[in-house]
């Protein structure tokens, strides 16, 4: 999909705040209310905007203790990948899972309350899928930096 300049406008403003009125972004760009709307509607029609959502802050949610996780599976067999991806998705804990190359096949982000609830995740949770042969966890000492959007500009 070609973007132009205010498509790039429309999507960084969304990225920026997704409650941004149509009022607003006309006022933003120099467009009508209607010409927002329905570049919006292509925007979301093409895919390119997947949905909307608000970022909570984990810590206010009483979720201190964030972890990556390295998973190493015993076999690289199909079965056991469809397993281990379908198993990882029904975890709570766990908030991003990524296919990798490398010394380890996984990585995960899971947060926590604390020491003890990470301990109940895994002895209760990841050492009951079968498919995991060996895991590796790091714990974050601090975030430098965590964005979810893209800065977008036309090149």
């Amino acid at each position: 999909m070609e973007l132009d300049v205010s498509d790039i406008k429309i999507l960084n403003a969304l990225q920026k705040d997704a409650k941004i009125t149509n009022k607003e972004l006309s006022a933003l760009l120099n467009l009508s209310t209607t010409a927002i709307f329905e570049r919006i509607k292509k925007l979301e029609k093409s895919g390119l905007i997947k949905n909307y959502s608000a970022i909570l802050d984990r810590r206010l949610l009483g979720k201190e203790l964030l972890v990556i996780c390295q998973m190493r599976l015993v076999r690289h067999s199909q079965q056991n990948i469809v397993d281990f991806e379908k198993q990882i998705k029904s975890i709570d804990e766990v908030k991003e899972c990524f296919h990798i190359s490398g010394d380890y096949d996984y990585i995960l982000k899971a947060a926590f309350r604390n020491m003890e609830d990470y301990h109940d995740f895994m002895v209760n949770k990841l050492t009951t899928i079968p498919s995991i042969g060996n895991t590796h966890s790091l714990f974050i000492i601090n975030e430098v930096k965590n964005e979810v959007g893209y800065k977008l500009k036309k090149e």
